[in-house]
């Protein structure tokens, strides 16, 4: 597939579904904040496109139009296609594994959540850049979808629990912020769970949202039974339920994770 430029863009993007909660988010996220890149098999009239942000990718149109070559560039992501797209999908990637989803949207109000002494909440500033980053490299999937920890820092979508001396306990955002929906992710270290500061931060993260007139969304595996129960004390319902498809090994995680791709 051939990368495509910024001004290709407005042509091709209708192809992409808008204004629904899940994965749909990514390509709406991507067109907002320049925070991705796109594909098409094409530049003339082009038949498949494809936009990936923070190893998740949205792929769309006529997969006749590609070869198991062209979908290298998504080796090692999560990838949502329709079923269609599915035996080309089988042969580029020998591993591919469907991973069960679950939707869901914020439809009533959060539980509340009280802080532990000396922690506090709010939201993310350029100044802490270098506080999020010291989570390290298997938390970086946090702020993959702003760029990296500045990016998020500098956006104004990151709420965090942090102590008196300022160090990031739990983090939540907006992680893919569409035009009516935006996907909330969390993340918290492991010496802070159970302890409901992620609750504390995606409440924050949420009426956020909500003053910018938009529906907070989660997205979270089947099987992850915390962020199942962290979305429902959040006031998450159920919406629907999807597949998409890892194209590679994904290590475990070194802190609780919660939100897209997991």
């Amino acid at each position: 597939m051939l990368e495509l430029e910024t001004h290709q863009l407005p042509v091709l993007t209708p192809w992409l579904p808008t204004a629904m909660p899940g994965p749909t988010s990514i390509g709406e996220h991507a067109l907002a904040t320049g925070k991705g890149r796109w594909w098409a098999d094409r530049s003339t009239d082009p038949q498949a496109l494809a936009v990936s942000v923070a190893g998740h990718v949205l792929l769309r149109g006529n997969p006749g139009a590609l070869t198991p070559d062209d979908l290298a560039p998504f080796s090692g992501a999560y990838v949502d296609a329709p079923a269609r797209f599915l035996p080309l999908l089988g042969t580029a990637f020998p591993r591919l594994c469907p991973w069960e989803r679950m939707v869901w949207t914020q439809q009533t109000a959060p539980a509340p959540a009280v802080l532990p002494r000396g922690v506090r909440v709010r939201r993310l500033e350029t100044a802490d850049t270098d506080a999020l980053a010291a989570l390290g490299a298997r938390s970086a999937w946090i702020h993959a979808s702003w760029g990296g920890a500045l990016g998020l820092c500098a956006s104004g979508r990151g709420w965090a629990a942090v102590d008196r001396d300022g160090t990031v306990l739990t983090v939540a955002c907006s992680y893919f912020g569409g035009k009516r929906y935006e996907d909330v992710a969390a993340l918290t270290t492991p010496d802070y769970r159970r302890h409901r500061l992620a609750l504390a931060c995606v409440t924050a993260v949420c009426a956020d949202i909500r003053t910018r007139g938009r529906t907070p969304a989660w997205n979270c595996s089947t099987l992850n039974k915390p962020s199942r129960l962290l979305a429902w004390s959040a006031g998450f319902r159920l919406v629907h339920e999807y597949v998409h498809y890892a194209t590679g090994a994904f290590a475990p995680a070194a802190v609780l994770q919660f939100g897209p791709g997991h």
